[in-house]
């Protein structure tokens, strides 16, 4: 079982790797954050395979906390997009 889950560590890490050129290359910024977002959410998967591999449960909880902080990158993403578009339309010419 050991053998499988290292392989799916190596697996996920290669994903990360093309996450990675998505984010140098990608076209716009929100596709940038979705690609962030994938190698947010593969260092979890790393890390929750890491810690049940090894059995050290301070890896799970720094999983944990990864997964919460991602939300609010997330979050922060849309909030500072959203107040973009407002400021975008409050200054549009269509209004005067």
């Amino acid at each position: 079982m050991t053998e499988f889950l290292t392989a799916a560590v190596g697996l996920i890490l290669a994903l990360l790797g093309l996450g990675l050129v998505s984010i140098l290359r990608g076209p716009g910024d929100a596709d940038r954050m979705m690609a962030a977002q994938l190698i947010g959410t593969a260092g979890i998967a790393v890390l929750l395979l890491l810690g049940t591999i090894t059995g050290v449960p301070a890896a799970i909880d720094v999983a944990l906390i990864l997964a919460l902080l991602a939300t609010f990158a997330s979050i922060a993403f849309v909030k500072k997009g959203l107040s973009r578009l407002e400021a975008d339309y409050a200054g549009s010419p269509e209004d005067q």
